[in-house]
């Protein structure tokens, strides 16, 4: 109950009241009473009662609260420590996923157990099991799991000279750095994570952290380096190694389309992620069923992601939505999409597009500053500026290329796309693992 109720301080925290009122309504189905929303507002802390300076940051940055630690004695076997949010199945896409594959190999590799540290709700070790076995990834320890709740002030995180801890945002790190030795931290930086927020106090403190210069930085793909080297993170440049993901091939690969003889038509819908651009992609959908680029007799258009509302395109038109897949159930799906729409406002690619085009589908994405170009993962990826009928005109000849199924498929396999992780990250865990 507890942690329910934390998760939806953190929603309002973040999202405003508005929000959080129209996400109690959507949840219910619009028919929740009056006295209940009360009683979740009541949670929060009261714009008419007198706190201190103090109480006010702390409660509006809670998620930096140090990790309470102590250390045990040198002869105690370290581990490789993964702090981040949560682990629950809708948080594994992307970041985190990848987050679990790094220090799983580097735990292997080092010759030590891997333990999980939670803060937003409790590990749930299934989870894990069925990302990492999909991934054939097998822990030569045991794994650990600790949740450490913002909230809690009982927990204690027992700690070893020697034991490093990759965090996972800018906040997991902020926690991390005042309770651990900085060099044993490793921040996997995955997005150019002041963009997450306006200008303001969030984004001030995330850029503190990118700057830090005790710590060691490992981001996710030469294009976002690049871009934070370009920005005037000298310290990037400096104690910074980037990587890029790999798309396994008996994950990511094409499977039989059983739809009726239907395409399938691929948005990555998270309304509640604002870089998403969820408003701009309703609008270039619509704009592309009106101007047929998108012909309804032909596809079939799934919407894909979280918190999605109950939407109708033009003539009334009911999308498919899909939400809380397995990582397994995800993987099923996008190797049967034809074509996808999936955007990000910010530099790095993002997963989805990178996802479906290693399962052989042709992906409209955005333009943003260093990311104009694409191809070099896929020809089959299609790059345009972030106007809707530049958009619309490039699903035009997403859709030419998407039913050319000779070049569509040369395109696939001369992907220069990784599939293997060991790979990608074996010259980075063999540099950890020598200064450790």
């Amino acid at each position: 109950m507890i942690d329910r109720i934390y998760k939806v301080y953190c929603y309002w925290r973040i999202h405003g009241t508005a929000a959080l009122r129209q996400l109690i309504f959507r949840k219910a189905g619009y028919k929740v009473q009056l006295h209940t929303e009360q009683q979740l507002l009541d949670l929060m802390p009261s714009n008419n009662r007198a706190i201190t300076a103090a109480q006010i940051s702390q409660t509006r940055f809670q998620a930096v609260t140090p990790l309470r630690t102590y250390f045990l004695p040198e002869s105690q076997t370290r581990r490789v420590n993964i702090v981040t949010d949560s682990v629950s199945g809708g948080s594994l896409f992307g970041g985190v996923g990848t987050a679990l594959i790094f220090a799983a190999l580097l735990a292997n590799k080092l010759s030590v157990p891997l333990r999980i540290v939670t803060r937003t709700e409790r590990a749930k070790p299934e989870n894990v099991d069925h990302l990492l076995s999909l991934y054939g990834i097998k822990l030569e320890h045991e794994i650990q799991f600790k949740f450490a709740a913002f909230y809690d002030q009982k927990y204690e995180i027992d700690i070893v000279k020697g034991d490093l801890f990759i965090t996972t945002s800018w906040w997991t790190t902020a926690a991390t750095l005042p309770s651990v030795p900085n060099e044993d931290v490793v921040y996997l930086l995955q997005e150019d994570e002041r963009m997450f927020y306006p200008f303001g106090d969030d984004r001030l403190r995330c850029e503190a952290i990118l700057r830090n210069r005790d710590i060691r930085f490992l981001i996710n793909t030469k294009l976002l380096f690049d871009h934070l080297v370009h920005d005037g993170f000298d310290n990037i440049a400096a104690q910074g190694e980037w990587f890029e993901p790999a798309f396994p091939s008996q994950i990511y690969y094409p499977r039989p389309r059983g739809n009726g003889g239907k395409r399938k038509f691929f948005f990555y819908a998270r309304p509640n992620n604002l870089r998403n651009l969820f408003y701009l992609g309703l609008d270039v959908i619509e704009h592309a069923i009106t101007e047929q680029v998108l012909n309804l007799e032909h596809w079939d258009i799934y919407l894909v992601g979280k918190d999605i509302p109950t939407v109708t395109f033009n003539g009334g038109y009911s999308p498919i939505k899909c939400e809380n897949f397995s990582w397994s159930e995800y993987a099923e799906l996008i190797g049967t999409v034809d074509l996808g729409l999936s955007l990000m406002y910010t530099p790095h690619p993002s997963y989805p597009p990178l996802d479906l085009v290693a399962s052989g589908a042709v992906v409209v994405t955005n333009r943003f500053a260093n990311k104009h170009d694409l191809s070099g993962y896929s020809e089959n990826l299609i790059c345009a500026d972030i106007d809707r009928d530049a958009l619309v005109a490039a699903l035009s000849d997403g859709v030419a290329l998407a039913l050319d199924s000779n070049e569509r498929e040369r395109n696939y396999r001369s992907n220069g796309l990784l599939t293997d992780w060991q790979k990608a990250l074996d010259e980075i865990i063999q540099q950890i693992s020598r200064e450790h």
